[in-house]
């Protein structure tokens, strides 16, 4: 039997154990979602993608809380990174 790992959730992963790994991800903008364009920028090949700070995290995150001050407005791909998932369990691994 072959199962999927990528499909998989942990559920005992939450974003209140975290440091906000995900939000060190390039995000681009493919929908609009109501970011404030003061938090939106143009990549290098001339993609809005969610503005980043110099040390490379994203400029919507509250550092103090580690939690999105556009939280209802967050881009699509913010919106499906599933906590717990691969992709998230994968993030924090780099980090931790």
């Amino acid at each position: 039997m072959n199962i999927e790992v990528e499909n998989v959730v942990d559920p005992t992963v939450t974003c209140d154990s975290c440091q906000a790994c995900c939000c060190r991800l390039e995000v681009m903008l493919i929908t609009e979602t109501g970011v404030p364009e003061h938090f939106v920028d143009i990549d290098a090949w001339g993609g809005r993608v969610m503005a980043r700070l110099d040390d490379g995290w994203c400029a919507a995150l509250d550092r103090d809380t580690f939690k999105c001050r556009i939280y209802n407005n967050r881009p699509l791909n913010c919106r499906v990174f599933e906590m717990g998932s691969y992709e998230c369990i994968e993030e924090r691994s780099d980090f931790s």
